[in-house]
């Protein structure tokens, strides 16, 4: 069975989004609706661990029972407001791919992989992503793009990249994730798929246990990544195609 298709997270994965995208915006949404806090950044990496904004905003009121409790269609329309002033961030260029991003995407189309996202984020920021970086058609290059509430259950239930495979038509064996987070690692491996780690700031140190390597970045040539885990720990790498196709085919085996 041949390697077949990447299937990338988002935040974190894709782009660095969270502290000074996702946070700020967040923080702005706040303000706008009166709300006495804000999130710094020790606070809104704790939450990380709660997947889903709108999911991540109710924990952090339950945590906090002191202070002025929205309802949920409050929260939705904070989580509105706040993804407005994340998509006018990220139009005005502020943030770009991780190393090796556009690399990698570039050589997986030009060795006939097929494309993918699985994320919990909602399409209005992935689609402002996607073009702010990588340009107006995208969208276009990914087969399926899976986000937001398409499906019942977030990270790190594996419903998200359920969705994915099927609307790929392929079976997980065939496919690897490349991720940031415990949640999002917990969330592929549920769905049976190998998966490639790139961790963050946010999510140095979390569990990755059964990650088939973890990556500070993808790496570019002239700034190579470090194997954090898995073989060939302490080695610099820059991912490629070839790379990780010797990295999957460790899973035939075992």
């Amino acid at each position: 069975m041949p390697l077949r298709a990447l299937i990338f997270d988002v935040d974190g994965t894709l782009a660095d989004t969270e502290r000074d995208a996702h946070r700020v915006a967040f923080n702005r949404a706040f303000a706008a609706a009166g709300l006495p806090f804000s999130w710094d950044v020790p606070t809104y990496g704790h939450y990380l661990k709660v997947t889903g904004g709108k999911e991540r905003l109710r924990a952090y009121l339950n945590a906090h029972p002191h202070l002025p409790q929205s309802s949920d269609a409050d929260i939705v329309a904070i989580h509105r407001q706040k993804t407005d002033h994340y998509v006018e961030m990220i139009n005005a260029g502020l943030l770009p791919l991780r190393p090796g991003v556009a690399r990698l995407l570039d050589a997986a189309q030009a060795h006939g992989l097929l494309l993918a996202i699985a994320t919990t984020t909602t399409p209005a920021n992935v689609e402002a992503l996607l073009r702010s970086t990588l340009g107006v058609e995208a969208a276009q290059r990914f087969h399926t793009i899976g986000a937001g509430d398409i499906v019942p259950r977030k990270k790190p239930a594996p419903d998200i990249y359920a969705y994915v495979l099927r609307e790929m038509g392929l079976p997980a064996t065939e496919c690897l994730a490349i991720e940031d987070s415990a949640n999002g690692l917990r969330s592929a491996q549920g769905a049976g798929l190998a998966t490639i780690v790139t961790q963050t700031e946010y999510t140095a140190g979390q569990d990755f246990s059964g990650a088939l390597r973890v990556l500070d970045h993808l790496g570019e040539v002239a700034a190579p990544a470090h194997v954090l885990q898995g073989n060939g720990s302490g080695e610099e790498v820059v991912v490629d195609i070839p790379g990780l196709h010797r990295w999957w085919e460790e899973t035939q085996h075992t």
